[in-house]
């Protein structure tokens, strides 16, 4: 079934035989749907009876069609199915749990039994761990909610060559542009399903469309690259292909012919793309898995304020057609929205099952996990609430300093807090941007940049992880 374009418009007729399809898709998603939780029910069962004393299993599903182009040719039409199941198995012991996990792509009837009998074997001789467990039939999710994150239509593969073609011919036309990396298309389906031996099966369908583009501007020995790319649940929320092209090739056009700066301690101003890199950061240090094993620098903060009065920093797993939502995390628990900093004050870590009992807390509903690992805390949709003053007005005021649009290497040393990142970006002059700035280096400590931060009022909801422009005062910069 193809999608409909932006603009189209559509006869009664041709609306009702889409609704039409959507529904005999629905039926059909449903029937498949029962069947593979039917498969993780019985593999769960099967465990019971062989001896485990308690076991959960996951099984995802994953079709992905993707078309690559360069320089105005398509390269490659890729598409891959794939199914994986993972069955965990616990084994009551008198100071804990003994805990195997095993996968599989194979669902057969032969393997199945197979899988369970290697799982149970496995368990009984792995070390016991007191943390582990499922959770308290208190504490799973009952309540359905609709989040929205499976557009029911699935795009052809011209449609997505056209969208790549279209994103890269953009980016072309932007003068300075010499040459490309390539633009491309995707989309990608998963089903989910898990089921646990405490009463726990449910399953959700989640949908994404991707289009972006990476170009180079310049050329011989003053080239420059840069990319940008566009991400969402529907089609319609994407954006317009021409727009990630142009985009990425305004971003790799302004990097050209850029100069050094002399060390000094400036303002530094991340645009949003490499603030979400910041901000990462601080959801890894704030990790429960972390803080129990004590390999944060922030293991000793909860309650009190690190960042300003102004600072709120939130993880809410149930925003409609988020790229992180979901209604229920990887041991059936239904998280909820939750305010890790408010007003500057650290109130939270993000926690599974296993991590909050370490630390003597409860779980926050935040546990992830693949088919072959065991549980372990994830942040969802975790962002920073956008200030009041536009991108202009934040750097208004500076007289000398550096606006940041890319960066590589490692950026904070979670376990001290240290900060050190190159970067590309932007010199300022009396409030401006001027020319373009490389073989820089930033620095500067975790917490002082925390204390010291201003964020704009451009948040987007752009990935998983988002923030808004942000300043930073008095950081190092390593020149000259």
């Amino acid at each position: 079934m193809g999608i409909r374009g932006r603009g189209e418009k559509f006869s009664s007729h041709s609306c009702l035989l889409a609704d039409l399809l959507v529904l005999q898709w629905r039926k059909i998603n449903r029937k498949h749907m029962d069947k593979i939780l039917k498969i993780a029910s019985d593999c769960v069962e099967k465990a019971l009876k062989n001896g485990a004393s308690a076991a959960d299993a996951i099984v995802v599903e994953h079709s992905d069609l993707n078309v690559r182009c360069r320089m105005g040719k398509s390269e490659t039409i890729e598409r891959a199915e794939s199914q994986d199941l993972g069955l965990r198995v616990l084994i009551k012991d008198k100071e804990g749990f003994r805990q195997a996990i095993v996968s599989s792509n194979d669902f057969s009837a032969k393997t199945i039994p197979q899988l369970v009998e290697r799982a149970v074997s496995m368990a009984k001789i792995a070390p016991v761990d007191k943390f582990i467990g499922l959770a308290g039939e208190e504490l799973l999710s009952k309540k359905e909610i609709d989040l929205d994150l499976c557009d029911k239509a699935e795009p052809e593969e011209k449609k997505l060559e056209q969208m790549a073609l279209a994103a890269e011919a953009a980016a072309l036309g932007i003068k300075g542009v010499t040459n490309s990396e390539g633009a491309s298309a995707d989309f990608d389906k998963s089903s989910v399903v898990l089921v646990t031996s405490n009463g726990f099966a449910r399953t959700y369908n989640s949908s994404s469309y991707s289009v972006s583009a990476s170009i180079i501007a310049g050329t011989g020995l003053a080239m420059e690259t840069d990319y940008d790319y566009s991400v969402a649940r529907h089609f319609k929320d994407l954006k317009n292909p021409e727009e990630v092209g142009k985009s990425a090739g305004m971003k790799a056009a302004a990097k050209l012919n850029p100069r050094k700066i002399k060390t000094c301690s400036v303002p530094v101003v991340f645009d949003a793309r490499v603030a979400a890199g910041f901000l990462s950061s601080i959801a890894a240090a704030i990790n429960g898995a972390s803080i129990a094993r004590g390999t944060s620098f922030l293991k000793d903060k909860m309650g009190q304020k690190i960042f300003s009065d102004n600072i709120n920093i939130i993880d809410d797993p149930h925003i409609k057609r988020g790229l992180a939502s979901k209604a229920f995390d990887a041991e059936g628990i239904s998280g909820k929205k939750l305010n890790v900093i408010e007003s500057g004050v650290l109130t939270s870590w993000i926690m599974d099952l296993r991590s909050a009992k370490q630390l003597g807390l409860k779980t926050t509903g935040h546990a992830s996990r693949g088919t072959s690992s065991p549980p372990s805390p994830s942040s969802t949709n975790f962002y920073l609430q956008k200030g009041k003053q536009s991108v202009d007005e934040l750097i208004a005021d500076i007289k000398q300093g550096l606006f940041v649009t890319d960066g590589f290497g490692d950026g904070a040393n979670l376990v001290t807090g240290d900060y050190s990142q190159g970067i590309y970006g932007f010199w300022i002059e009396n409030g401006k941007k001027t020319f373009a700035v490389s073989e820089v280096t930033i620095a500067g400590h975790m917490f002082e940049m925390m204390k010291n931060l201003t964020p704009a009022n451009d948040l987007e909801f752009k990935y998983g992880t988002n923030s808004p422009t942000l300043r930073i005062e008095g950081m190092t910069i390593a020149g000259l």
